[in-house]
């Protein structure tokens, strides 16, 4: 694949890439693994697979698809996605356990490239309240974790949890030894967010001015943002000579999220002044990936984050609209299309044909079947009839709206409410239960409570309600709903989202989504058979 982000000043060829692999940065994205642990943000298997294949097409060198030993569910996603990746390594997490290795290494197995992550607690604090181990009882943990996953496969990488808060003497010697045992890569993650850029460098610098052999591995960076330098400090560190940024798309992850891929990709791809590096990954790739994700996720993606907020190349101030006529190079400092962004806000009507359709789904990273562009462009038309202007955000929702629902066993066929400042709401429901359709009528405090009382009626279950979530797509008063809804239950959590420009259709979607979502996680990934009261 021809990368779009290569930017090593000199020694280029027509496509754009250099002969240099001393400054070639590895990508390393664990949206699948740190990402999904996100509270709320688990994926079903076939979206896992979806952004899998996504992220290998962009030119990712590894992708961690799970943590095997967590649940069948995680074991199932690493084997199926070990088995669909055609370039990118494969990896997957364990701690530094028997168990754990041997668990990873059979879900790699049909992996073209894969690679055994193992990682055990390094600092003071871990090992005494988490791990409540001595230090010379962790180091024996590195070393036969190491020399177990290495019996694996030749691609083993070693993690020191909280690295960044380890004992210098201390981490020098598990690292030297975990390189010693087999280890091709060394990790230094600063879980909890701790360090700052000139910090997380020295660290860098000391590993490799003091470790004997650590010539023999790549260095990685594993970043959290809780003080909102992730990205900042994995940069310092391939400045020290790091060679390996460990980072997930839109930056999710636990608490305060990880690096952002986006981010640190186009920043290396921007700066070239300051970091003569390059990655294989295709920048133009980046906002089909961001809106995959945030989709799968239900995590909405800031206005304001860069390279792939809404804003991130808006401008609505006159002083910055007149230096962007004369010339966008006065307010922007990357070309949209450089993320795979077209900059149009309105190019579609309720005029457009099949084919000005076919292309702006394409120009959004969309490649549909014959029968879902047919079912995707009815509902745009159907749109384009409700609302004056129809924006590319608009159909951005909709079509990922179509897809969701096209694997889903229960849908939403239609809705009625009446409600108002008398008496209480009510709603006449009719849901797709596996091709059968059952219609009821329910109330509630309100349209959306009695709406969602008539999707329990129709589809008795246990769920309690942990999120309702709604924001406009576009401006106006006709502009679609989204709506998000995060259901619990027996410890499970699971995500929905739908659009409308009806704000209780779509909160009739997103609640459906959900629930299906909950009872395919209760079946462990096959279809669920579900049963209308």
């Amino acid at each position: 694949m021809t990368s779009k982000s290569q930017t090593k000043p000199g020694n280029r060829d027509a496509a754009g890439a250099t002969d240099d692999k001393a400054q070639r940065v590895l990508i390393f994205d664990t949206t699948l693994r740190d990402g999904e642990q996100s509270p709320g943000a688990s994926m079903t298997l076939d979206e896992k697979i979806q952004v899998a294949e996504l992220l290998d097409e962009m030119g990712v060198d590894i992708i961690e698809a799970g943590f095997p030993i967590a649940s069948n569910g995680d074991f199932e996603a690493v084997k199926k996605i070990a088995d669909v990746v055609k370039n990118a390594v494969v990896c997957g997490l364990a701690r530094a356990s028997d168990k754990d290795i041997d668990r990873a290494s059979e879900a790699l197995k049909g992996a073209r490239q894969s690679r055994i992550h193992t990682f055990i607690s390094t600092s003071p604090v871990h090992m005494k309240h988490k791990l409540q181990m001595e230090p010379d009882a962790v180091l024996e943990a590195v070393v036969s974790s190491v020399a177990r996953a290495r019996n694996h496969t030749d691609n083993v990488e070693w993690s020191a949890e909280d690295g960044t808060r380890t004992d210098h003497d201390f981490l020098c010697r598990c690292v030297e030894a975990a390189i010693k045992a087999g280890a091709t890569t060394i990790n230094i993650p600063d879980t909890v967010g701790y360090t700052v850029p000139d910090e997380y460098a020295a660290l860098i610098k000391m590993l490799m001015n003091r470790v004997a052999n650590m010539d023999k591995a790549v260095i990685s960076t594993h970043c959290h943002n809780d003080l909102g330098m992730a990205v900042a400090n994995s940069l310092s560190a391939v400045v020290s000579g790091a060679r390996q940024i460990e980072c997930t798309i839109n930056g999710i992850g636990e608490r305060a999220g990880n690096a952002a891929l986006e981010e640190v990709v186009m920043a290396i791809n921007t700066r070239a002044d300051v970091f003569p590096y390059y990655t294989g990954v295709d920048t133009t790739m980046i906002m089909q990936a961001s809106r995959l994700v945030s989709a799968v996720s239900a995590f909405p993606v800031q206005y304001n984050k860069a390279i792939v907020g809404k804003n991130a190349f808006a401008h609505e101030s006159g002083i910055h609209q007149d230096g962007m006529l004369k010339n966008n190079q006065t307010y922007e400092i990357m070309s949209p299309d450089s993320v795979g962004l077209k900059k149009s806000s309105l190019v579609m009507g309720k005029h457009s044909g099949r084919h000005a359709f076919r292309e702006k789904l394409d120009e959004l990273g969309y490649d549909l079947g014959d029968n879902a562009f047919m079912d995707a462009f009815q509902r745009f038309k159907d749109l384009a009839d409700k609302k004056k202007h129809v924006y590319d955000d608009d159909i951005v929702a909709l079509v990922d709206d179509e897809m969701a629902l096209a694997s889903e066993a229960i849908k939403m066929a239609s809705l009625r409410v009446i409600a108002g400042s008398e008496g209480p709401a009510e709603a006449t429901l009719t849901l797709d239960i596996e091709g059968r359709e059952k219609t009821c009528t329910s109330t509630g405090d309100g349209p959306v409570d009695a709406t969602f009382n008539g999707i329990k009626k129709l589809v008795p279950h246990a769920a309690t309600l942990k999120l309702y979530q709604v924001q406009a797509v576009t401006e106006g008063t006709d502009a679609q709903a989204e709506v998000s809804v995060r259901l619990e239950e027996d410890g499970k959590t699971a995500t929905g989202r739908g659009a409308d420009t009806d704000t209780l259709v779509a909160s009739a979607k997103a609640y459906v989504s959900a629930l299906n979502k909950l009872k395919v996680r209760h079946e462990k990934n096959k279809p669920a058979k579900l049963r209308a009261s």
